[in-house]
């Protein structure tokens, strides 16, 4: 028997959001419901990088490629997380070395970040080192539990290299309760066109 680990958010409007800026909660509400109508419905007005979601370069660099072009052959494949709970700041190279990771590897960085449920300003990243070796070994992308992939770093030293590698970033992540090792991934973002990111469902299989 398999089983199935949901590692993505839940959208509800009190979800942690970056750096708690009120702009950037989901805003759901009803439009109809039994009391005014024959069916209930709803309507949500959502940032494209609120909870667990795919950035495409464009986010970061002027007139790069949209959400369209990262093809679901991207994001669905065999995904190895990696236990970097210990790490205090940014992930770097030396953090990274151990874990003997392999050209082609999709990679899931499980910090701390995934142990609270609130914004954490100090929440754990990839340092510029760290993103310049998954570089250098090739790997097809990179995924975090933090709200973002760095933290105030001057000229986005960690997602302007990646993009340009072709390495694609999921950011928002929810690994709690998933430990060290490989797992089948599936991540679906929304079939958006034209913009820089979209949330996604993320699920990792696994026994």
């Amino acid at each position: 028997m398999f089983k199935i680990y949901d590692i993505s958010m839940t959208i509800d409007e009190n979800i942690q959001v970056y750096k708690n800026k009120e702009e950037k909660k989901p805003v759901i509400r009803n439009v109809q419901n039994f009391s005014n109508a024959k069916a209930y419905e709803s309507r949500i007005d959502i940032d494209v990088h609120c909870g667990t979601h795919v950035d495409a370069p464009l986010h970061m660099i002027e007139n790069g490629e949209t959400i369209e072009t990262i093809g679901l052959d991207k994001l669905v494949g065999n995904a190895r997380v990696v236990d970097l709970t210990h790490v205090e700041g940014g992930i770097g190279r030396a953090d990274l070395e151990p874990f003997g990771l392999q050209r082609g590897d999709w990679v899931l960085l499980k910090t701390r970040n995934s142990l609270s449920e609130e914004f954490d300003f100090e929440f754990v990243y990839l340092a510029e080192d760290g993103a310049q070796y998954l570089i250098e070994l090739g790997v097809t992308g990179v995924g975090t539990d933090g709200l973002g992939i760095e933290r105030a770093q001057p000229e986005y030293t960690t997602h302007r290299p990646l993009f340009n590698n072709n390495v694609i970033i999921v950011e928002g992540l929810r690994l709690k309760e998933v430990e060290q090792g490989t797992y089948f991934m599936v991540i679906a973002p929304l079939k958006l066109t034209g913009i820089e990111a979209a949330p996604a469902r993320a699920l990792l299989i696994g026994k």
